[in-house]
C-alpha cells in the first residue's frame, strides 16, 4: 500500500495508517506534536442548499506529483519533520472523510502555519475535481462541478 502522499479511492487507508507511518519516520523522535486536518463532506453550499453526495476525481498521475511535490517542499521548514497529504476519490456521503493533512514537527508553533499552508496549496495546485449534488428548491436533485475559485 502507498502511504505517499497521494490521492486514494475511497477507504483505501485510514487516519490511523497514517499515523504509523509518520511514527515510523526515523526523524520522528525530533517531534514534538502531530497536527491533523480532517476535511469532510459538508451538509449544506455556501448559499444553504442541502447537499446529497458529493463526487472526487483526478487527473491522478499530476495530483500524486503535485501532493508529493507541496509535502516534500514543506518538509523543508524548520522544525518539520513530517508532511503528508491524502485525498481521497470516488462517491461520498455527507459526514464522510474526504482529505487527511497530517505534520508532525518539534513544537506547535512550526506545525499549525505548515497545516494552512498544506490545506490551502493542495486545494489551489492540486487537479481534484468535485462535483456536488444538491437538493433544489423544486426537490429535485442537480449535480454540478464546482469551479476553483468556488473550492471550500
Amino acid at each position: 500500500m502507498n502511504l505517499n502522499s497521494a490521492v486514494h479511492e475511497k477507504g483505501k487507508i485510514s487516519i490511523a495508517e497514517l499515523i504509523e507511518k509518520i511514527k515510523a519516520n526515523p526523524r520522528f523522535s525530533e517531534a514534538g506534536a502531530i497536527a491533523i486536518f480532517m476535511g469532510v463532506v459538508r451538509g449544506k453550499t455556501k448559499t444553504g442548499e442541502k447537499v446529497e453526495k458529493l463526487e472526487i476525481e483526478a487527473y491522478e498521475e499530476k495530483a500524486n506529483e503535485v501532493l508529493r511535490s507541496i509535502s516534500e517542499d514543506l518538509k523543508k521548514h524548520e522544525g518539520i519533520v513530517d508532511v503528508q497529504i491524502h485525498h481521497f476519490l470516488g462517491e461520498f456521503k455527507v459526514g464522510e472523510d474526504l482529505v487527511y493533512v497530517l505534520v508532525a514537527g518539534s513544537h506547535r508553533q512550526n506545525i499549525f502555519p505548515v497545516l494552512i499552508e498544506a490545506v490551502e496549496r493542495y486545494k489551489k495546485e492540486a487537479p481534484i475535481f468535485k462535483k456536488e449534488y444538491v437538493m433544489g428548491k423544486n426537490g429535485k436533485i442537480r449535480g454540478y462541478w464546482v469551479s476553483e475559485s468556488g473550492r471550500t
